[in-house]
């Protein structure tokens, strides 16, 4: 919290003339080692939210999404296959790129933690969405996405915001499209969130796939987990 001077012993007379404080006259007593608030926070997270069930790989992406949320509970509603985050990695280190249903998603991912200079495409701003949206009778982001599908084959897929999205991404792979690494599928919302989400852990055929069961979800924190996964220094 704040501590003016006064409240530290100094006298500051009432009728004293208005100037403008300096961080001399009024100082946040708080940490500003960025490495020590990183790893007191990542320790925190390591003694509060249950993370035995995950092999050590895929606990240290659910670290990074606890943190990019603040809810250890969050561990609770993580489903995944044994080899996404291996298969994620494999791909990103071959060169992948990164395919996002969200601006906001591809904005939070840290370049240089990626390991191959990786593209992170999302297609949203593209002048063709719109047009091909009103065509397929759908959102913005399932024509963004579809834009896309020639990009799919081995890529790491990132849907964070749109339920649409990932509903139609398990639509083109019932269509034969190419196969991904992996998919991260972790829209957020109150309409199709929760409902994407389990077709996701329900579709198998193969696809490694990493997801936050329920309406959680959202852009910081599959950010949060492109870059756990991007990089295994935490």
């Amino acid at each position: 919290m704040y501590t003016p001077r006064s409240a530290r012993g100094v006298d500051i007379p009432n009728d004293a003339p208005l100037r403008v404080f300096s961080m001399s006259d009024v100082r946040t007593d708080y940490l500003t080692d960025g490495a020590e608030i990183y790893r007191r926070s990542f320790a925190t997270i390591r003694n509060e939210a249950d993370l035995a069930r995950f092999p050590a790989d895929v606990a240290q992406v659910v670290v990074r999404m606890i943190h990019a949320c603040g809810q250890v509970d969050l561990a609770a509603d993580i489903d995944y296959t044994d080899g996404v985050v291996a298969r994620a990695r494999d791909a990103l280190r071959a060169g992948a790129p990164i395919l996002c249903d969200a601006t906001m998603v591809a904005s939070g991912v840290t370049r240089k933690r990626l390991p191959a200079d990786n593209e992170v495409l999302c297609m949203l701003a593209d002048p063709r969405v719109p047009d091909l949206a009103l065509t397929m009778n759908n959102t913005r982001s399932v024509a963004a996405l579809e834009l896309l599908r020639d990009r799919l084959d081995g890529a790491v897929v990132a849907i964070g915001n749109a339920p649409t999205a990932l509903f139609h991404l398990l639509d083109m792979f019932d269509d034969d499209a190419p196969r991904p690494a992996a998919v991260l599928g972790i829209p957020v919302g109150f309409v199709g969130a929760a409902e994407s989400k389990q077709a996701l852990t329900e579709f198998g055929h193969g696809i490694e796939y990493l997801t936050v069961r329920g309406r959680r979800g959202g852009s910081a924190i599959t950010a949060a987990a492109l870059n756990a996964i991007a990089s295994e220094q935490e």
